[in-house]
């Protein structure tokens, strides 16, 4: 799956014990900032994070959705970010080097925020010194320690999270379907259904689901093991700080170990 940063993303088959597993804080507020429009503004960037992506998993796995797991879900987001399907079939191209295209590179970072919060910044880039300097810049300047490979990566676990609207009744008889179907477990917050699976059974639990309820996303994610929750001035520090991390031009997906306040986080979608 190319080359990181001391971490290599796999479909490990191990359990986790979702009682001490909450949702990221900083994915809470990026279903905000999807319902208040703010990825919109920003949609230019989001095609080129999403071109990259469908690209680096065409190069490795093949132009076959079919057969090429990670391509599947890449161009799902692609389609949930509502990018144009000549886009997504074109990068497909470039990937499968039908059309040409820069050579992309993937690294992993890890450290801590200023709060000590553990980061893990996943990028793909043409430039590995720019994007390295870029990071680094970013960590230095706003407070934060960029660690050594390994230093946070044992704090997480990949796992397949589908997040569901679920605003009415019908919540509870939806994540027995999502556990028939093969989901690990799940939880109901703030009008969300998240269903929680392996990786390899995401695609089936999605599916299942489809057409049932609205599903907001459908992706590989990285879920701490265990959360930290901070006061409110530090709390809106850190979050800004990953948001900032995540608008870096290389960055694809960041991850942290904390876990948002209710409070915290409707100040925060008041200030959207």
């Amino acid at each position: 799956m190319g080359e990181y940063s001391g971490f290599t993303l796999g479909e490990g088959d191990g359990r986790i014990g979702f009682e001490d597993v909450a949702m990221s804080g900083h994915s809470k507020w990026s279903q905000i900032k999807r319902q208040k429009g703010v990825a919109d503004a920003r949609r230019g960037q989001l095609f080129t994070k999403l071109t990259r992506e469908i690209i680096v998993a065409a190069r490795d796995g093949g132009s076959n959705p079919e057969t090429n797991f990670r391509l599947r879900l890449g161009i799902q987001r692609a389609r949930d970010g509502s990018m144009p399907l000549e886009n997504i079939e074109r990068a497909i191209k470039r990937g499968s080097g039908e059309l040409e295209a820069s050579k992309l590179d993937e690294i992993t970072f890890e450290g801590y925020d200023p709060n000590g919060v553990a980061v893990l910044a996943q990028t793909v880039t043409d430039n590995r010194n720019r994007t390295i300097q870029d990071v680094r810049r970013f960590f230095s300047r706003h407070g934060g320690n960029l660690g050594e490979p390994g230093c946070v990566s044992w704090l997480f676990e990949l796992k397949g999270v589908i997040i569901i609207e679920a605003n009415d009744v019908g919540g509870d008889e939806l994540a027995l379907q999502a556990i028939d179907a093969g989901a690990e477990d799940f939880k109901v917050e703030r009008g969300y259904l998240e269903v929680y699976t392996t990786p390899q059974n995401l695609e089936t639990v999605r599916k299942a689901l489809e057409g049932q309820k609205p599903i907001v996303s459908a992706e590989l994610s990285l879920l701490p093991k265990t959360t930290i929750t901070l006061e409110e001035k530090d709390a809106t520090r850190t979050l800004h700080f990953l948001d900032q991390l995540e608008e870096l031009s290389d960055v694809q997906r960041v991850f942290s170990n904390v876990d948002f306040t209710d409070v915290v986080l409707e100040k925060l979608r008041a200030q959207a």
